[in-house]
């Protein structure tokens, strides 16, 4: 049966000021009398009113994503794995994730709607942007935030990312190694971060190995299966086509590696294919896609909570995590086949 708070604090003998106060962590109120209200509300199974509780504290006990969800999105399982490290994370402070999706190009409208309303005590901002005015609004409004991804932006910020620019040349390098030298990229829209580094990557392990990058080579496609369908479909269909793919996002993966199948190509022999985070082995089966990992999103997710817990408890300082990413063989890329 659950207590309230007068009921605990008629228990204690206390009034029910200093019992919210002592439950609420608040430092006029000595550690042995919080110890001894905290004891008695475990053991009378007092329940705070969430109500009453976020007016006391200010807080909405709550973490906000603002997601521009696409028809494909719900299907991403790496977006699935982060959403579950984070809400594990939170759950453990007793506080709840929220993810508001916003509507095509109205994005900042709600970024607006919930910082104005006090909805959520902090943001996290999902698929940056090089140029990026949700991270701007946040900044000027001083309100905790956590970017899953760099931006352009000088000024210090809490951020979580990978090295893209590392995990993209490891994986160009790896087709070099193997004797490629017509490399096709599809990448998702550069005006994502991920996406401009990854290039990046892949232009530069060219370039050290004195290859010139190939425009016609090297298709910014759109963030979705289609997109990667369309964009392996077309590089295939060159006069002189790629000997290899490297594909810098798993969503468009998927669409290329269908793609190739459909093509007739043999996966590892004919052409080779390196997918950034992988495909899915319900649509790579009987094949495993060599890909560039990175930390579980489980994993990911987990640091980004922690990172924006420590956002909210101290605003003044900026801390960011680099995660490094590997290569994980499968058997859809290997030497160059020569007739």
């Amino acid at each position: 049966m659950k207590t309230n708070l007068k009921a605990l604090a008629s228990a204690l003998g206390l009034s029910r000021t200093t019992v919210s106060r002592a439950l609420n962590g608040y430092d006029d109120v000595s550690e042995a009398t919080r110890q001894r209200v905290i004891e008695a509300a475990r053991a009378l199974g007092y329940q705070a009113d969430p109500t009453a509780r976020r007016l006391a504290t200010g807080r909405a006990d709550a973490i906000g994503i603002v997601y521009p969800f696409g028809a494909g999105d719900l299907g991403d399982p790496r977006f699935c794995e982060v959403v579950a490290g984070i809400t594990e994370v939170l759950g453990e402070r007793d506080m709840d994730l929220i993810i508001a999706s916003a509507r095509p190009g109205a994005e900042m409208e709600t970024y607006r709607r919930l910082v104005e309303g006090r909805s959520v005590d902090g943001l996290i901002v999902a698929r940056t942007r090089m140029d990026d005015r949700r991270i701007a609004f946040l900044q000027e409004r001083n309100f905790p935030f956590v970017a899953y991804g760099r931006t352009n932006s000088t000024q210090p910020y809490w951020w979580f990312d990978f090295d893209n620019e590392a995990g993209a040349r490891a994986a160009t390098q790896r087709l070099i190694d193997f004797g490629h030298r017509r490399i096709g990229l599809i990448s998702a829209p550069l005006a994502m971060t991920f996406a401009a580094q990854r290039r990046e990557g892949f232009v530069s392990a060219l370039s050290g190995a004195g290859l010139a990058p190939l425009p016609e080579l090297m298709i910014e496609g759109t963030f979705d299966r289609a997109g990667g369908h369309d964009a392996a479909g077309a590089l295939l269909k060159l006069a002189d086509p790629p000997t290899a793919l490297f594909v810098d996002n798993n969503i468009g993966g998927a669409g290329a590696f269908r793609a190739i199948v459909d093509s007739g190509r043999q996966l590892g022999r004919d052409i080779s294919l390196i997918v950034y985070d992988g495909v899915p082995s319900d649509i790579s089966h009987p094949h495993t896609v060599t890909a560039v990992t990175q930390p579980t999103g489980d994993a990911s997710g987990r640091a980004i909570a922690e990172l924006m817990l420590c956002a909210i408890d101290d605003r003044d300082r900026r801390a960011h995590r680099l995660a490094l990413p590997t290569i994980e063989p499968g058997d859809t890329d290997g030497p160059i086949n020569r007739p």
